[in-house]
């Protein structure tokens, strides 16, 4: 009986505390639905389809209000405004990450996707720096993605027009170009190594959508205690950080630190540097998690959004023919597609940037959090509040791009058939936090998919209509149903 009584009482100041800590707050935040103890508002919310209910909620609380996703508050964003004036007009404010359980675990807090304070400016300020070094941006890395798509054609071309999935083969481009400024490295597309990590990267960002992950991210102790898809995806990342500290070994050993070849040659010079300084960001253990962060961000991402584009375009195949008419106009058969084709290909630029909205790849964006105590809006919000900003509520903005949830090229060509450049256009955040390989993934679409198209005719094994584009799972991303094609070569 004293067991029960103990367990009783234990379970209600449980209740109480968690009452008690959803409403001192409540005064200070944003209006929002009242959440129930310990589970806060996660039963109110759709996990397999957040987005959709964010929508719905603002249309009671408005473009500003607060959920409890567990038993902590998170502010959420809704709307260009509301996104816009937290990540640039307040940027310095909000440019904190919120928390991500499954990153906290694989990580520690380093890297540069999910780490805050010092840590990020540091690795931030240091990546760009190294990437642009590298030629981001410029005509050296152009020339490795040009000499990518090279090699992705002969790929396709192996497929002899038969029915293939194109999933690994698009992963393997991308994740290339990545290994060369990384690890001065690119892979042979049947390499058993780089197959593997195109598996784990493709998987995790499937897992990573699941409604599971959403209860996950809200009730982190069920990482640490429970079995689950979760612990799959942290052994994922494992295997991946495991590969990374073998290249970080190779390197050690062939540093010369008068002639840096890559970017961790670059990475370890500046660890040599800071040796002597305890308060140095600059250790193995940062490197590690730095590299896996560019390695997943650099390859998954664009690999989805080529996955996923050509599936439009088997859908939508009088767009297909409008781009590969512009193709043949601008840039012919012979020649290889480069970025200053771009400003001569407005239709092909359009359809690239509808791609991107159309798709919304990551719905909520990765969570903010305020570096410290903000007046936004009238409200109060505290140190450390995490905060959703929803570019669903941007990219599918129905009075800046009229029926948003069609795909249509036209949302960015105005009158004249130029093409229209949109502040709503956010597929890559804004801000202090916005993608920093924003460059780099903008010119690996428009060459890769040019490529394609200047090569070969896109075949559906099913008649176009019935092409459904629907995402698979709605979660931290939205990931493309499976499909095969033929690629018939021109």
């Amino acid at each position: 009986m004293d067991a029960v009584v103990i367990l009783v009482l234990g379970v209600s100041c449980l209740l109480l505390l968690s009452l008690w800590r959803q409403s001192s707050g409540r005064g200070k935040l944003p209006p929002g639905p009242a959440p129930l103890p310990l589970v806060g508002n996660i039963l109110q919310i759709d996990v397999r389809d957040i987005s959709k209910s964010f929508a719905s909620l603002s249309k009671v609380y408005g473009p500003v209000f607060t959920l409890y996703l567990g038993m902590k508050p998170s502010v959420v964003l809704h709307g260009y405004e509301a996104v816009k004036e937290a990540l640039i007009d307040f940027g310095e404010d909000f440019a904190g990450r919120g928390s991500f359980a499954v990153s906290e675990r694989v990580n520690k807090g380093l890297g540069i996707l999910f780490s805050n304070g010092n840590t990020w400016k540091e690795m931030r300020r240091f990546s760009i720096m190294t990437l642009r070094n590298f030629g981001m941006g410029k005509r050296s890395v152009e020339d490795r993605v040009q000499e990518e798509a090279r090699c992705l054609v002969e790929e396709l071309r192996k497929t002899n027009g038969e029915p293939c999935d194109p999933t690994f083969l698009l992963g393997c481009a991308p994740c290339n170009v990545i290994c060369s400024i990384i690890f001065r490295k690119r892979f042979d597309y049947k390499d058993e190594d780089f197959l593997n990590l195109m598996e784990k990267f493709n998987e995790n960002l499937r897992l990573l959508s699941l409604p599971w992950m959403q209860v996950c991210n809200a009730f982190p102790f069920i990482i640490d205690y429970l079995p689950g898809i979760h612990n799959k995806i942290l052994k994922n990342f494992a295997y991946v950080k495991d590969y990374v500290l073998e290249r970080v070994k190779e390197h050690q050993e062939s540093l010369d630190i008068d002639n840096p070849l890559d970017f961790i040659d670059c990475f370890l010079i500046k660890m040599e540097q800071e040796k002597h300084s305890p308060q140095s960001e600059f250790t193995i253990a940062s490197l590690i998690a730095t590299v896996t962060d560019m390695f997943g961000a650099g390859t998954e991402t664009t690999s989805t959004t080529l996955r996923y584009g050509l599936l439009l375009l088997l859908k939508h195949a009088e767009v297909t023919a409008k781009v590969q008419e512009e193709i043949e106009r601008v840039i012919g058969r012979e020649r290889t597609p480069c970025m200053q084709d771009r400003s001569h290909m407005p239709y092909t630029d359009a359809v690239v940037h509808e791609v991107q909205r159309y798709i919304d790849l990551v719905p909520n964006n990765l969570s903010h959090a305020v570096t410290r105590d903000v007046k936004f809006r009238g409200y109060v919000l505290p140190k450390g509040t995490t905060v959703i900003t929803s570019l669903t509520s941007v990219l599918y903005d129905d009075k800046e791009f009229p029926h948003p949830e069609k795909f249509d090229p036209g949302h960015f060509l105005d009158d004249s058939g130029n093409f229209k450049k949109s502040d709503y256009f956010m597929p890559f955040s804004t801000g202090k936090r916005m993608c920093a390989g924003e460059g780099l993934a903008r010119m690996e679409l428009f060459l890769f998919l040019t490529t394609i198209l200047q090569n070969f005719k896109l075949k559906p094994l099913v008649d176009p209509k019935d092409i459904d584009t629907t995402p698979i799972t709605s979660g931290f991303g939205h990931v493309p149903p499976s499909y095969q094609l033929c690629f018939l070569p021109l």
